[in-house]
């Protein structure tokens, strides 16, 4: 593994990044973030230089470029092998070059090729990605701009020369600043907006708050995850954006229609949320590879990641209800129990399990994740108990597509959730854990909020998930529309949902649309309905 700073050659030299400019632009629950980064060449011969940096494993890239002097040049989206083929064509040729390209095995590790750049020369490297934001416990909406991308275990039998070479940039030694700044957009006043960071004042720019702008103070180094936590008023309020299609491209085309997001937050009858499930098979999966020796954050104060995984594991568990089941596995380059198989719980067996936990340390090596997944999933489950996994990782593993497909093959008998540890956690397993069992993921870093992240997927596992959920959708006659988004698999209680659609054609009378959201909840069955604006400004992004 490198284990170096940033930017480096293919010898793994460090070369100088100048510094990092981020523009965030916020639209409801959505970001288009456009991130700029400055390299200089201060060797006395043309450089090839490698940077290895983390994204949301769930963004869209939608840009990249590179400018050197006064020449700009735009990336096109190409086969990968192609792609590489011309990058080292135009070496060869003693052109400069720029190749970006996604980890084939972990969507949140991207690798730029830095290629020929002269002697004293410096690069500024643009890209554009979009991100749905994460919604918190207490009703916030986290951005999170990730500094750390951990270095990641890969198991023997996984092809090594496929994975991208990953950097880690150890505490105190970041060499550059971030500049940061947000233009907020909602259609909902925004109340405030939190970070870990110290930021300038929340400017409004509009009378009724629905638009701000808000930035890091000045000279900030970038040296851990920034993370901005935005708070709307009537947060539970559903709402519709509607983006407006390019002027440049073709109507009726994707990206010259227009496109409208949704989002919705469940109305559960209160009788329902205050009626949580007795019953259950609860596993709780423990990562005790060496990476969780490492500390939370930078910070001076920071636990241990496996210290926070324990407190973590004896809040959860001294919170299940009586007459439930229960086991705990740890794994790290193999793996264990402590119980033969799931146990029912009582207080023998709950005081049994926490003696253990208290005692439980980053000592098995590395992060083999697969087999005690494999291992439980060829477990039967118990009769009127639903199985209900938690895991808790540093996402440190090299294999993330295999162990999501795992997940996805035998999402009918069980939920995931998903918990990571410390910062640098990959995007991409965590939330791909939770995406693709059904379940809900959480980041956590520190100390704060880390008991109301918790007891949320608690509230979820015991809560009844709704069920029969459909869309229908009320349009002009002229209007069509076309779901981009895939079906909704599990809606719980004060969870979001997003949902994208395309809407085709031009309405000439009527400018106003509407939908409606309808599923059962045990005995229930809830409504939602929404209307929208079908003429919005065009080109908004």
């Amino acid at each position: 593994m490198v284990n170096c700073c940033g930017l480096v050659t293919v010898k793994n030299e460090p070369v100088p990044l100048k510094g990092a400019a981020v523009d965030v632009c916020v639209q409801g629950h959505v970001a288009t973030v456009t991130s700029t980064l400055l390299y200089v060449n201060g060797e006395e011969r043309p450089l090839e230089a490698v940077f290895v940096f983390p994204l949301p494993g769930e963004c869209a890239l939608c840009h990249f470029s590179a400018k050197l002097g006064d020449t700009e040049v735009v990336a096109k989206l190409q086969d990968k092998q192609k792609a590489r083929e011309q990058y080292d064509d135009a070496l060869s040729s003693g052109h400069q070059a720029f190749l970006l390209e996604e980890s084939d095995q972990s969507p949140d590790v991207f690798q730029v090729n830095v290629g020929s750049l002269p002697p004293g020369e410096s690069a500024a490297i643009t890209l554009v990605y979009i991100s749905e934001l994460a919604m918190q416990a207490d009703d916030a909406l986290l951005f999170c701009l990730p500094a750390v991308l951990n270095p990641r275990y890969t198991p023997q039998e996984m092809d090594r020369s496929k994975m991208a070479t990953v950097t880690s940039v150890p505490a105190g030694r970041v060499p550059y600043t971030l500049a940061l700044s947000a233009h907020l957009s909602s259609p909902q006043p925004i109340s405030k907006v939190e970070s870990n960071c110290a930021l300038e004042p929340l400017v409004y720019l509009n009378a009724d708050k629905t638009q701000a702008t808000v930035s890091l103070s000045s000279g900030h180094v970038f040296d851990r995850d920034v993370e901005l936590l935005l708070y709307y008023q009537d947060a539970h309020k559903p709402t519709a954006i509607v983006e407006g299609g390019q002027d440049s491209t073709e109507p009726g085309s994707f990206m010259g229609d227009h496109v409208v997001m949704l989002s919705f937050y469940p109305e559960f009858p209160a009788a329902v949320t205050s009626s949580l499930s007795t019953c259950g098979e609860f596993i709780f999966v423990v990562d005790r590879s060496g990476s969780m020796d490492c500390r939370m954050h930078s910070g001076k104060d920071a636990k241990m990641r496996i210290e926070s995984a324990r407190d973590t594991l004896l809040l959860l568990l001294k919170s299940l209800p009586m007459g439930c089941f229960f086991n705990i596995y740890g794994f790290g380059s193999h793996f264990e129990s402590f119980f033969p198989k799931s146990v029912e719980y009582k207080q023998k067996t709950v005081e049994e399990a926490l003696k253990k936990v208290k005692g439980i340390s980053a000592d098995m090596d590395g992060t083999d994740i697969l087999e005690p997944l494999k291992h439980l999933y060829s477990q039967p489950c118990i009769p009127s108990h639903p199985r209900q996994l938690f895991i808790f990782t540093d996402g440190e593993v090299g294999n993330t597509k295999q162990v999501l497909d795992l997940v996805k093959l035998n999402v009918n008998s069980h939920r995931c959730f998903s918990f990571g540890i410390g910062e640098g956690a990959s995007t991409a397993l965590i939330n791909g854990l939770a995406q693709e069992g059904s379940g809900h993921a959480q980041f956590i870093t520190g100390t704060d909020r880390m008991q109301p992240k918790v007891m949320q997927s608690l509230r979820y596992a015991l809560q009844p998930a709704v069920k029969d959920i459909s869309v229908d959708w009320d349009l002009p006659d002229a209007v069509s529309v076309t779901t981009l988004s895939p079906p909704l698999k599990v809606l719980f209680h004060g969870q979001r949902a997003l949902l994208y659609a395309q809407l085709k054609g031009e309405s000439s009378g009527n400018p106003e649309g509407s939908v409606k959201i309808q599923y059962n909840l045990l005995e229930e069955t809830v409504k939602n309905q929404l209307g929208f604006c079908l003429k919005p400004a065009r080109d908004t992004g």
